[in-house]
C-alpha cells in the first residue's frame, strides 16, 4: 500500500544565524520555532503522512529547511548541491535517508540547485533561476530526470529567495503565485491564481493529497483559495519565516 512519507529535520539551536538574502535579520526565538515545527509535523501526520525525522544537524543553522537538499520523484531522488556553501554539509545525511527509498543522482560542481527552487507538476518540472540555483544545476537536473519522461524548464525569479517563495502548485492544473516576483506566463498553459497583494509571501503551500498546508499569517490569500474550493489547513510558521523559510521548506514528501 502506497503511503506518503514526510522527511523532516529538527530546528538547529543556531537558527538565528541562518543564511539571509532578502530579509533583514530579526531575533528568532528558537524554542518557539521548535514548537511551530512540531505542530507542523503533527499537521502532516493528521493529513495522513508518516513523519520521519532524519538525524539533526545542530551545527547547520538552516538544516530544518530540508527541502533544499533533494528533489524526490517517484523514480529517482536527485541530491542537490545548495547554492549557499554553508549549507552543503546538510546534504549527506539526507542522501543516506533517501538511499533505501530511491536510486540517487547528484548535482555536481559547478552546478548549484536548491530544492526550494523546484516545482513539479505532473511530468513538468519548473526550476527557478536564483542566487541558489544556476543554469548548470538546472541542466544536470534535466539530464537526470529525462530518462523518466520529465521535462525541465528554467524560470526567472526576482525579489525573493526561491521559486517556491513566489509560486507553488495547488494541483496539477493550477499554480498560486506572486506576480511581482515571477511572471505568471512562465506557467502556461496552467491556470494561475495570484496572492493577495498585501501578502507577498503567501504563494508557498504544501500539497498533501487534496489538502493544502498554508502559513496561518496569510488569511486573505487563504480565503481566496477556499473560495476557489480548496481545503486549506493552517500552521504558524512565523519564526521560521524570519529565516526566509516557509511551509514547503520543512519537509520532503514522497510516496513510499
Amino acid at each position: 500500500m502506497t503511503r506518503l512519507l514526510a522527511l523532516t529535520r529538527a530546528v538547529s539551536p543556531g537558527l538565528a544565524t541562518c543564511e539571509l538574502t532578502h530579509l533583514d535579520r530579526a531575533p528568532i526565538d528558537v524554542a518557539t520555532a521548535e514548537a511551530q515545527h512540531a505542530a507542523y509535523e503533527r499537521l502532516l501526520e493528521s493529513l495522513g503522512c508518516t513523519v520521519r525525522r532524519v538525524a539533526p544537524a545542530p551545527s547547520h543553522p538552516d538544516a530544518v529547511f530540508i527541502e533544499d537538499t533533494a528533489v524526490v520523484l517517484d523514480e529517482v531522488a536527485v541530491v542537490t548541491r545548495p547554492g549557499a556553501a554553508s549549507r552543503r554539509g546538510e546534504v549527506e545525511v539526507v542522501a543516506e535517508a533517501l538511499a533505501p527509498l530511491r536510486p540517487l543522482q547528484r548535482i555536481e560542481a559547478p552546478g548549484t540547485l536548491d530544492g526550494g527552487d523546484v516545482i513539479v507538476v505532473g511530468r513538468r518540472i519548473l526550476v527557478g533561476r536564483t542566487g541558489r540555483s544556476n543554469d548548470a544545476g538546472i541542466a544536470q537536473l534535466r539530464a537526470h530526470v529525462a530518462p523518466f519522461g520529465y521535462t525541465v524548464e528554467g524560470v526567472d525569479v526576482t525579489g525573493c529567495l526561491h521559486l517556491k517563495s513566489a509560486a507553488t502548485a495547488l494541483d496539477d492544473a493550477t499554480v498560486l503565485c506572486n506576480p511581482a516576483w515571477v511572471d505568471p506566463r512562465a506557467f502556461a498553459p496552467l491556470r494561475t491564481l495570484a496572492v493577495d497583494p498585501a501578502e507577498p509571501m503567501a504563494a508557498n503551500v504544501v500539497r498533501v493529497g487534496p489538502a493544502l498546508v498554508h502559513d496561518a499569517a496569510h488569511a486573505r490569500t487563504r480565503a481566496m483559495l477556499e473560495a476557489h474550493g480548496y481545503t486549506v489547513h493552517t500552521t504558524d510558521a512565523s519564526e521560521l519565516a524570519k529565516a526566509e523559510g516557509a511551509v514547503t521548506c520543512c519537509s520532503i514528501l514522497l510516496r513510499a
